[in-house]
């Protein structure tokens, strides 16, 4: 069975001429799917019951099966657990905020960077996301939740450059003004720093933004928090990203997560502003969030805050991420490959 969502608009339509169907069946199915939000053949009221029949036999229009959702009790953020179809599991995110509709996607099965304060990785990697697989993510819970969302990050599970061809097939899905029609302005990629992927990426037609997570102000204490930075220098990885923004014209993003005692000191602050200062970027600011088995832990209120003026002090642009989903292990760094029992499935409010 064919996946629905691998074709383009014209290949369906060739696909229904090739059927002895016209191109304006192609093009009503195409605004059901991509328009109305509609997955099921039957509900296409407009064609012919031997068109839906066909279409039910010939396509599969969903490959994620939703296991469960659970919701934060501020209602500010809904974890969505899906079920591929090789019995894996994989999470999503969607996170509110006024004026903002988030969806934070993951784009493999675990994850191969194994950062020292991250659930993700802590059982490795198991395989790669399909496009589709990462495209329907997003589709799916616009669908659960009756609207279009505003904005797109991976900064799910996995590491987006390690699966460099089916990301970039599933950004230029979403973009694709036949489906979803997403504004690469209003999409992050994030990555470790996989340098070859960051040059690759600059040099795609559509320009999306780039976030590295970099969590550490020189390489000896990154390489203590992510394991991956052995593989690619900081002085390599800091090259690309100021490459892509200049090829790109975006401005770029640090992740910074701090960790009581191990980079979040007032030299270490020091050092982070004089490492990226010049660069066109913003330092986002992520206190730990605690995760079951890991011993580390978050800075106090008053540490954050002091890290945070020195790099002001030094005109470094920060933000400091509002802490959403922690009660719900949908924090930053908190997804993992969890399956939920069935009472854990709660039902979706209207938002």
């Amino acid at each position: 069975m064919i996946r629905f969502h691998d074709l383009t608009l014209e290949q369906f339509i060739q696909w229904c001429q090739e059927r002895g169907e016209k191109s304006f069946r192609a093009e009503q199915v195409w605004e059901w799917v991509y328009q109305k939000g509609v997955s099921d053949w039957a509900l296409m009221t407009n064609l012919s019951k031997e068109f839906r029949s066909l279409l039910e036999q010939s396509f599969q229009l969903k490959s994620l099966r939703l296991d469960s959702q659970e919701i934060s009790k501020d209602q500010q953020t809904v974890k969505f657990l899906w079920k591929l179809e090789d019995g894996k599991f994989v999470e999503s995110v969607l996170i509110l905020a006024p004026g903002r509709k988030t969806v934070c996607v993951s784009s493999q099965v675990g994850c191969p960077a194994r950062c020292a304060f991250c659930a993700s990785g802590k059982e490795g990697l198991m395989r790669n996301l399909t496009a589709v697989e990462i495209f329907e993510q997003v589709y799916q819970i616009q669908i659960e939740i009756q609207e279009k969302v505003s904005h797109i990050v991976f900064m799910g599970m996995g590491e987006p450059l390690e699966n460099y061809d089916e990301v970039v097939k599933a950004l230029k899905m979403l973009c694709d003004e036949n489906r979803l029609h997403f504004s690469e302005r209003k999409i992050t990629v994030s990555t470790v720093g996989v340098v070859e992927g960051i040059h690759k990426l600059a040099q795609e037609s559509f320009k999306v933004n780039l976030a590295l997570s970099l969590h550490a102000p020189n390489q000896h204490v990154r390489k203590k928090i992510i394991p991956y930075a052995r593989k690619y220098d900081l002085s390599l990885v800091l090259e690309a990203m100021r490459q892509y923004a200049a090829t790109t014209k975006r401005d770029i993003t640090y992740e910074y997560t701090l960790l009581a005692g191990i980079n979040d000191h007032a030299e270490h602050a020091m050092e982070l502003a004089k490492l990226v200062q010049g660069d066109p970027c913003t330092v986002n600011l992520i206190p730990y969030n605690p995760v079951d088995g890991i011993n580390l832990e978050r800075p106090e209120r008053e540490q954050i805050e002091e890290f945070r003026e020195i790099l002001e002090a030094k005109g470094i642009v920060t933000t400091w991420r509002y802490t959403k989903g922690k009660d719900i292990a949908a924090a930053c760094g908190q997804l993992a490959l969890k399956k939920k029992s069935e009472s854990d499935l709660h039902v979706l409010p209207m938002l």
